[in-house]
């Protein structure tokens, strides 16, 4: 099934209880509707991540929504999901640019990563869906997802907050508050809420007190303006983003490749609450989903764009309108290709203050540190066992205090990548090695 949607009963809302299946639809305007839901769902995280790694937000908003249908394709219709710009590769992506790489290096160590984890569903099709759990453990995805996280701490408190601390503090407390304070969907995107204050207190404060004496991303003090929109006026309303070709190097990949192990924890976690919610079973395109993510990636990052993901927001979306409907993904894939095609819109999102990504990244590069913690919880890891205790500390701190180990002039690994290696490696050889009480 691809396009041959059936009706749903009158093609109004479901009752209470029942829900509409991949393969129906509602109405077309009520698809419509729910299709605009989605779109604003990814909307935050899919241009926030682009901003945070260096980026074209236009080119990433387009391209999410080219993946998303060839996503679709690849799975036949029968996994609802949206592809949006993952937050797994702002860590690796970090890294590679505070090792002088520039966006043709970044994108190209995305686009390895993306043929890599093609590559894994290609694997996990042929083996089955067990062979995920026996390579990477939740121990092991776990200590990845959270290395990769917490590795972003610097980041967050040296480039980012500095540039506007204020602000900073005062857009962290509104999306803590927004996200207890407010119900259902709306709590789902207070980070995109938290951007949009912290966007308009920068502009109330330029003109109430004028530019602030302080540095910028590069670390150049000066006096400027919070927000420049000197780019927004010289910007069209439409036309094509810009494009980036990819450059390679192998020490650039090893800094990102780690976040394949975080996108396959993250796709099997999404097929099987898709398959929870539609009463299907869906472990025999688990091997799809994860190669059409890989296929997704290495399309957007073969142009420039960000890495994609399955995205969470979405299935929050499907949860609360009951309707699992994949027309409605594709009418939210078209709207975000229109937008990509408007530089002027890319401009303001462009124009956000270094202070708002302060206040932003310390509460999500947080979370997703912490999201290893809950892959922990979730499948009860017992740390008390040597085996899980000992190499995933040691992979940890590795991670998230930058650890390097030198080669060579030419070749090292560090942080992100080494302290992954330890953790992978390290768990298989302490359970080889350890008794087997």
């Amino acid at each position: 099934m691809a396009f041959g949607w059936k009706l749903y009963g009158d093609g109004k809302t479901p009752p209470p209880g029942e829900a509409v299946a991949p393969d129906e639809r509602l109405s077309w305007p009520l698809t419509v509707g729910i299709g605009a839901q989605h779109v604003v769902a990814m909307f935050g995280a899919t241009f926030v991540f682009p901003l945070i790694m260096g980026l074209d937000a236009n080119l990433a908003i387009m391209m999410s929504g080219i993946a998303t249908i060839v996503f679709l394709l690849i799975v036949q219709g029968k996994v609802p999901s949206y592809l949006g710009t993952s937050a797994a590769f702002v860590g690796g992506v970090a890294a590679v640019r505070a090792g002088g790489g520039d966006s043709g290096d970044v994108v190209g160590a995305i686009l390895v990563s993306g043929v890599v984890l093609a590559l894994v569903g290609l694997v996990i099709q042929q083996a089955g869906p067990v062979v995920v759990n026996k390579v990477l453990p939740p121990a092991v995805t776990g200590a990845v997802v959270l290395l990769i996280g917490f590795n972003l701490a610097p980041v967050a408190a040296q480039t980012y907050w500095p540039q506007d601390q204020w602000v900073a503090l005062a857009t962290m407390a509104f999306v803590v508050v927004v996200s207890l304070a407010l119900r259902g969907f709306w709590s789902r995107i207070s980070i995109l809420l938290g951007l949009v204050f912290g966007y308009v207190l920068s502009l109330v404060l330029d003109a109430l007190s004028g530019p602030i004496t302080a540095p910028d991303g590069a670390g150049v003090v000066s006096a400027h303006d919070r927000v420049n929109l000197d780019g927004v006026g010289a910007a069209d309303w439409f036309g094509f983003p810009t494009l980036t070709a990819p450059s390679f190097s192998v020490n650039f990949s090893l800094l990102v490749l780690p976040a394949v192990i975080a996108l396959i924890a993250e796709n099997a976690g999404h097929v099987k609450a898709v398959g929870e919610m539609t009463k299907r079973n869906l472990d025999p395109v688990l091997g799809r989903a994860v190669f059409a993510d890989g296929v997704g990636t290495v399309l957007a990052s073969s142009v420039g764009g960000s890495p994609t993901t399955t995205y969470a927001e979405n299935i929050g979306v499907m949860a609360a309108t009951r309707v699992y409907s994949t027309a409605a993904y594709y009418v939210a894939a078209i709207v975000a290709i229109v937008l990509g095609l408007v530089p002027k819109f890319g401009a303001v999102v462009n124009a956000t203050p270094g202070g708002v990504l302060g206040g932003i990244t310390v509460v999500l590069y947080g979370m997703i540190g912490l999201l290893g913690a809950k892959i922990w919880k979730e499948n009860r890891v017992d740390f008390a066992n040597p085996i899980n205790l000992v190499p995933l500390a040691a992979g940890i701190i590795i991670g998230v205090g930058n650890v390097n180990l030198q080669f060579s002039d030419n070749f090292s690994l560090g942080g992100i990548s080494l302290g992954t290696i330890v953790a992978v490696v390290g768990w298989h050889v302490a359970r080889a090695l350890a008794p087997g009480r």
